[in-house]
């Protein structure tokens, strides 16, 4: 059987019409999906484009109908996400949708770029109807908070397209206006805490910047030839940076003056903990043609103590030279296999991490759609995937991830509670590298583990 997206009942908010809007929304999906598989029929013809621009328009349109029906419910009843709700469904529908339908036209709808539309698409229909959309029956909370006004959005994007072309004479386009902390590649990630106004109000702002990126932008100012971080480099892009953040801060604080109190070089694990714990304005991700760089503003009331050492005048030496010295540590690891963990369980994942973690670079996520996003910005060696996992599970997830060019070929190793002889033959029978049973001791998860590099180095 080919995949499908199942929406499943738990995941129903309890009105009628909403639920079952959101069930055709998958079973678009999944019309789109089938299309796309070489076993369904794809082939790059006249008739497969066709059928696929056909598909396309037809998943627009239900998704723009059901934003107008879902936003007019939620007047009916008052609810008071309303306006912020309503932002989060326009920013789809100007910014994501015309820039895959650009891409779509410009590789006349290429079997990768269709690929791309429905990873894309999917996994963002897919996280608002099981995320956002919860918090209308009060099921879920929104991780979105006074979301950035369109216009705002618009202003802080433009200003950040100007600046980078001005200082690093790149042209970046914005990707996703829903970023998610997702790591690329090496990364430098940069806190800095902004105070403006009589009331000392504190806005708090996330850089993240693919490694090379700063080298190829700011190492060559610095005349920088070693390709790899350096502390001059780093003092450099600090500078540049706090220049740069301190712009975007005018535009964001419409002008209002603002004093830097705070700034934090983080290593990526510390990075992630700020996205798992705060809730954002505006966190946008842009691709340079040199390397991703995001630009991330969280909710002013809830600044919390930094979970790295403040830099000031006194260490700003010391600590700057530390970040450099970790860093290189983390690029001694990155020539450590890849695993990526997917799992809802959030104990698994952490779980996997710890005992993983000192001999391989293991990052996680928790959800099959998130998966491909991540694949596609730091492709892994490894996946352990969670075979029972709701919405998009494992056999899904591996169905997408070998429809794709970049991941059909990543190993995949299935993790299943389930050892009964028809669980297991019918997880073999999906092919895929083997699969290991959540009940096994840490001892034997981890011998398989290395047991399997050995075998594929």
């Amino acid at each position: 059987m080919s995949a499908q997206f199942v929406w499943k009942e738990e995941f129903n908010i309890g009105v009628e019409t909403i639920d079952k809007e959101h069930r055709q929304l998958f079973e678009g999906i999944n019309d789109l999906f089938l299309l796309t598989q070489k076993k369904s029929g794809w082939i790059a013809g006249k008739n497969s484009r066709r059928a696929c621009r056909k598909g396309i328009e037809l998943i627009k349109e239900h998704a723009l109908n059901h934003f107008a029906n879902e936003e007019a419910y939620m007047a009916s009843i008052d609810y008071d996400g309303l306006e912020l709700h309503r932002r989060l469904h326009k920013g789809f529908r100007e910014n994501t949708l015309p820039a895959l339908e650009r891409e779509l036209k410009e590789a006349d709808y290429s079997p990768e770029t269709i690929d791309h539309f429905l990873g894309v698409c999917a996994g963002w229909l897919i996280g608002h109807t099981t995320m956002e959309d919860q918090s209308i029956t009060g099921k879920q909370g929104s991780v979105w908070v006074d979301l950035l006004e369109d216009g705002e959005i618009i202003s802080v994007k433009k200003a950040i397209t100007q600046l980078m072309y001005r200082m690093f004479l790149v042209k970046p386009e914005m990707i996703s206006d829903a970023y998610n902390g997702e790591k690329f590649g090496t990364g430098v990630y940069y806190r800095l805490v902004y105070q403006s106004g009589k009331e000392e109000k504190r806005s708090e702002i996330l850089l993240a910047f693919e490694e090379r990126l700063l080298c190829r932008t700011i190492g060559e100012v610095v005349a920088n030839k070693s390709g790899k971080l350096s502390a001059a480099l780093i003092h450099n892009a600090r500078y540049a940076m706090q220049r740069f953040a301190g712009r975007v801060m005018k535009v964001f604080m419409k002008g209002e003056s603002s004093t830097l109190v705070e700034e934090n070089l983080l290593s990526y694990d510390q990075f992630e903990k700020v996205f798992e714990t705060r809730k954002r304005m505006a966190s946008l991700l842009f691709d340079t043609g040199e390397g991703y760089f995001a630009y991330c503003i969280l909710t002013p009331d809830q600044v919390q103590d930094s979970v790295a050492t403040s830099i000031n005048k006194e260490n700003a030496l010391d600590e700057v030279a530390r970040y450099v010295q970790k860093q290189e540590e983390e690029e001694a690891k990155a020539l450590r296999k890849k695993i990526l963990v997917v799992d809802d369980s959030a104990t698994m994942r952490q779980g996997l991490k710890n005992l993983l973690g000192w001999d391989y670079e293991v990052s996680t996520t928790d959800n099959g759609m998130a998966a491909i996003r991540t694949v596609t910005l730091n492709k892994p060696d490894l996946i352990l995937l969670d075979y029972d996992m709701p919405v998009c599970n494992g056999k899904q997830a591996l169905e997408l991830l070998r429809s794709g060019k970049s991941s059909a070929d990543i190993p995949v190793i299935f993790l299943t509670a389930r050892d009964d002889a028809d669980s297991v033959k019918g997880v073999l029978a999906l092919g895929p590298s083997g699969y290991l049973l959540k009940t096994l001791s840490h001892a034997e998860i981890r011998a398989r583990i290395d047991g399997f590099f050995e075998k594929n180095p």
